[in-house]
């Protein structure tokens, strides 16, 4: 089992940047995938971003090329550097992680972080 803490949220102007950090802790972190999902007010929670074991990444067609997802193994976090920020991206940003191979879908995910809000004004 793995323990995931999120942090880093907060309140930008759009065009701004953000970098989240998942913590995590608990079983060995390089066997996991992780990704980030994020969930608006009164909308679904929706994939934004996720990372191999062993470095291959995958985002959603809406992210690609503003945000950035990292690994460091060493100190067991996984990482969102968040650009170009737009009032639509304001939502809760989720950590969570999986065995191995990276998926996108919410139940695919064995573990998850509290959530960290992130607010993006105009």
């Amino acid at each position: 089992q793995v323990l995931l803490r999120e942090s880093g949220g907060g309140v930008v102007q759009a065009g701004g940047s953000l970098r989240l950090s998942c913590a995590t802790s608990g079983d060995t972190f390089s066997n996991y995938a992780m990704a980030w999902f994020r969930q608006a007010q009164g909308k679904e929670r929706e994939f934004v971003a996720a990372i191999n074991w062993n470095g291959g990444t995958h985002y959603a067609d809406s992210m690609k090329g503003r945000f950035t997802i990292s690994r460091d193994d060493a100190k067991n976090t996984v990482s969102l550097q968040m650009d170009n920020l737009q009032p639509y991206d304001t939502a809760v940003y989720y950590c969570a992680a999986r065995w191995f191979q990276i998926a996108t879908e919410n139940h695919d995910y064995m573990f998850w972080g509290q959530g960290t809000q992130v607010t993006v004004s105009s």
